[in-house]
């Protein structure tokens, strides 16, 4: 299968990685020169150009559009041209609902996807062939979507060694605003609320004595600050009501702490303890 992919960052890099270490025929396009004598150094691709009129010299059989969110409909406008009839075109946004319903008009043989792995780096340097291994790489068919192009995400999802999630694009734009984008928010006022301690004395003995706890909390707020705007912006509504049972789960600790009600709060960590076991990435590996 020829498979071209527009955008080298961390997500086109990675893929481009796998799926020619695999032995698929890989291209790539992307706005930066530079980004492709890169891509090309690495063997992550065949062929890489600037232009999305090359692809129909290489004549892909899949499109990936691996930009950011805002750019995957203009993307999509811009590649009609040079797509053949039985070209599947899929994306790796992180928000579904804006993208995949105007995406299959704009293109009846494309389906929504987001691989459920990242790193706080971006670029082509940061790639990695490995990235998605064992991680969910969701795919979010409608009633419009036309098999054949699940059948070819379904490969694409195996060959890079992820696990295949179906969803629609409205539940999982809900699930991810709790577990990917609620969790950005909450991490980068933490980040903000540690910074702002006043006393400087204070403040470099708290980045001093930054274990373990802080850097696994803190981490997701100290990403890229364009992906964290893309969430808020474009799945604004479950992030909005997500923010809000969360400020009230803190307000609820505030009043145990504050009126030294140790038994509710005793009984609320029991319970938050229970729950955590509940998420597969937090059980013990076999």
């Amino acid at each position: 299968m020829r498979i071209a992919i527009v955008g080298l960052g961390l997500i086109g890099g990675s893929l481009a990685l796998k799926l020619t270490e695999q032995g698929y025929a890989v291209f790539g396009i992307s706005r930066n020169l530079m980004t492709c004598e890169q891509a090309l150094a690495l063997g992550a691709v065949q062929a890489c150009g600037t232009e999305l009129a090359q692809l129909q010299a290489w004549d892909p059989q899949l499109v990936l559009i691996c930009t950011p969110l805002e750019q995957v409909l203009p993307t999509l406008t811009a590649l009609l041209p040079y797509l053949s009839a039985e070209t599947v075109v899929s994306d790796v946004g992180s928000v579904k609902q804006p993208i995949v319903r105007p995406a299959t008009q704009l293109w009846p043989l494309f389906v929504g996807g987001h691989p459920m792995a990242g790193k706080t780096t971006q670029g082509i340097q940061s790639a990695e062939a490995d990235l998605f291994v064992g991680r969910p790489y969701v795919l979010t068919p409608i009633a419009e979507t036309r098999p054949q192009t699940l059948e070819i995400l379904q490969e694409l999802v195996a060959v890079v060694g992820a696990e295949g999630v179906f969803t629609d694009p409205a539940r999982h734009d809900r699930a991810v605003a709790w577990i990917s984008h609620l969790p950005v928010m909450i991490s980068a006022s933490l980040i903000t609320s540690v910074s702002q301690e006043v006393d400087p004395v204070i403040l470099e003995l708290a980045r001093t004595l930054a274990s373990s706890g802080f850097r696994d909390t803190s981490r997701v707020g100290g990403g890229i600050p364009q992906l964290g705007l893309e969430m808020a912006r474009h799945n604004r509504q479950a992030v909005l009501a997500n923010l809000r049972s969360y400020q009230q789960h803190l307000q609820q600790i505030e009043t145990w702490i504050e009126k030294e009600q140790w038994d509710g709060l005793s009984q609320f960590l029991e319970q938050t303890q229970r729950e955590w076991r509940q998420f597969p990435v937090n059980q013990p590996q076999p």
